[in-house]
């Protein structure tokens, strides 16, 4: 029996039984907690009457981990996703089964934009741009951007605001808002559009503490929407080289990543990795002003201390005299010229000893056609930090060109 046939024998099974208590649930019926009950009766008989309820478990993780060595690529990965789907013991088991992209290279579960990238190689995406809406969508693309249709990772849209525009990244193509479930995050600039900061919706490590923020409001200290996730927790911040002059060139620009260590760029660095989305709890929200105020990190930033966080700077370009125009090795990644063009290697400034660290690129974007940009990424920067750094770049600068 192949692993295919036994997978749809699977999926056949537990998609049965889903339509059967679904039929029940919907059941004509006069009391909900009459209809909950025998729901949950009915689930338990139809799994005891499934092939694969008396299982032995090393044979299950073994079907398991075969479906997903098979399926390592996209759209063929989404029966990995379908797994873990199934019910919480498969669940678990496939959390042990599939590794962080850092050591397979693969981003799977949503969880995994959170996550650092693949170490020593950079994970191939694109980035498509809708002027009509201003939104930007991150795509999973192996191939040539223009061609390859892609895996959605996530979606950027731009607000503009009296003092500043912010970016709303979410996982929900559909819906994205601050309301959404699926928000994950924000950029935030300046007036000028100079300068940048990132939030993450969720803590990246156990010692980050929520900026205080205008649009937290909190009554009786209760949030006034469960639904908004609880806090701004910044993650870096981005600054672009002012040109006073008017000087040419290319922009020139900084990013201090406030939850990575400097070491992190070294062999056998680490990077802070999350491991699960938290949930919002309004009961343990903390007590938060409704003004203003400018952060520690922004003025250690702006004052040129990192306190050992990591500093990225992007890569000097070399001017081509034939050419006329300003020029970076993208390795075939980045056909058209444009001045939004960057690669990020790891500032000598981060305090490590000067060498091929400092030259590796662990950030590249660039435009490849009409409004297709594409995104590569590494350790130690996740896809939610580099698409933020990236949708910085799409943000008029006038003081900076």
């Amino acid at each position: 029996m192949s692993l295919k046939s036994i997978f749809q024998d699977m999926k056949g099974e537990f998609g049965s039984i889903s339509r059967k208590s679904f039929d029940v649930k919907f059941g004509i019926r006069s009391r909900s907690q009459r209809v909950v009950q025998d729901t949950t009766s009915f689930r338990v008989d139809a799994l005891k009457q499934s092939c694969w309820a008396n299982m032995p478990p090393e044979l299950l993780r073994d079907v398991l981990m075969r479906i997903e060595a098979s399926d390592d690529t996209w759209p063929p990965r989404k029966n990995v996703v379908s797994c873990a789907g199934v019910c919480r013991n498969w669940r678990e088991i496939m959390k042990e089964i599939v590794k962080s992209p850092e050591v397979s290279g693969k981003l799977t579960f949503p969880i995994s934009l959170k996550q650092p990238g693949q170490r020593g190689s950079l994970l191939q995406c694109y980035i498509k741009r809708s002027r009509s809406n201003q939104t930007y969508y991150l795509f999973l693309g192996l191939n040539q951007a223009s061609t390859d249709d892609g895996k959605f990772l996530l979606a950027a849209k731009k607000c503009r605001r009296p003092t500043c525009t912010d970016y709303i990244i979410s996982v929900n193509a559909e819906d994205v808002s601050k309301g959404n479930s699926g928000f994950v995050g924000k950029l935030r600039s300046n007036f000028l559009g100079t300068k940048f900061t990132i939030y993450d919706a969720q803590p990246t490590n156990t010692g980050a503490k929520v900026t205080k923020c205008r649009s937290t409001r909190l009554v009786n200290m209760k949030q006034v929407s469960p639904r908004v996730p609880a806090g701004n927790y910044p993650v870096a911040h981005i600054a672009y080289e002012l040109n006073v002059l008017g000087s040419r060139g290319p922009r020139r620009m900084q990013c201090v990543m406030d939850a990575i260590p400097a070491r992190a760029v070294e062999p056998g660095g680490v990077a802070p990795t999350q491991t699960e989305f938290l949930h919002s709890n309004p009961d343990s929200f903390p007590s938060i002003p409704f003004f203003r105020s400018t952060s520690t990190r922004m003025e250690n930033f702006e004052s040129g201390e990192n306190g050992g966080m990591l500093v990225l700077r992007n890569k000097a370009p070399r001017w081509h005299e034939q050419l006329q125009c300003w020029c970076l090795n993208f390795n075939g990644r980045v056909t058209v010229a444009s001045v939004k063009n960057f690669q990020l290697v790891a500032s000598p400034e981060n305090g490590v000893a000067a060498g091929q660290e400092h030259e590796n690129v662990i950030l590249q974007f660039g435009k490849v056609g009409k409004d297709v940009f594409t995104m590569d990424y590494q350790y130690p920067i996740s896809a939610f930090q580099a698409f933020a750094i990236c949708l910085s770049s799409f943000d008029t600068k006038i003081a900076c060109e």
